[in-house]
């Protein structure tokens, strides 16, 4: 696949990615990328944008309901971090992000937005790292290793060995949530499937994971920064 640069039709802006085995124009709204359209290699740039045209309404609607849905979960000027909301202050000058109590302190540029996934990333680290380490304790169930991601659609995964891996956009996601799927790649330690073992174990430890799993289903999509 490769990614082309945004265009614009109709006043929406959009990228192209160019995906070897497609068939056909294919139009999506990606939370983190905006507009993007799949086209075959070798479709001509001109029926991208008119895809686009083509579907202006919807994608319209689907920007809409996804800025309605970041709206709800932070209003404007501050950023969800688990059950609290970050004052986010630029300040000129600043290169890192930096949490100053109920403030997080950002540059003024344009390099606000990579400072601060990069702070979320660093927070994530230490914020799975506690969980991981009590839920596998009172699971026995060591795990190898931790990584943090930044995937487009999973949460959570655990590989053959111990090896866990984890979104850093889950602390954008309630306390809950965040827990809910802690405990589900820990119970994958000792079963590698979904099978009624592993629910029951899930259900042993995380009470709650249906009510949490539900709030992702919903509102995974509005987990961006």
């Amino acid at each position: 696949m490769a990614s082309g640069p945004f265009e614009n039709s109709a006043a929406i802006p959009y990228r192209v990615r160019r995906v070897a085995r497609a068939r056909r124009v294919r139009v999506r709204v990606d939370p983190q990328h905006g507009v993007e359209v799949l086209l075959p290699s070798r479709a001509p740039l001109r029926a991208a944008a008119a895809a686009v045209a083509e579907l202006a309404p919807w994608i319209e609607r689907q920007l809409a309901e996804l800025a309605g849905a970041r709206e709800r979960l932070a209003p404007a000027g501050t950023l969800p971090y688990l059950d609290e909301r970050l004052v986010a202050v630029p300040q000129a000058g600043r290169k890192r992000a930096h949490r100053s109590g109920g403030a997080l302190l950002i540059p003024a540029d344009e390099g606000a937005l990579p400072a601060i996934e990069r702070w979320y990333r660093r927070a994530a680290r230490t914020e799975i790292a506690l969980r991981l380490d009590a839920a596998t304790a009172a699971a026995g169930t060591p795990y190898t290793s931790l990584t943090i991601r930044n995937q487009r659609t999973r949460w959570g995964s655990c590989a053959n060995g111990g090896a866990l891996s984890f979104n850093w956009r889950l602390l954008l996601a309630p306390e809950r949530v965040l827990d809910y799927v802690v405990w589900h790649e820990v119970c994958h330690l000792r079963h590698a499937d979904h099978s009624p073992a592993f629910w029951a174990l899930l259900e042993t430890h995380c009470a709650g994971w249906r009510q949490a799993a539900g709030w992702l289903r919903e509102n995974g999509n509005a987990l961006v920064l």
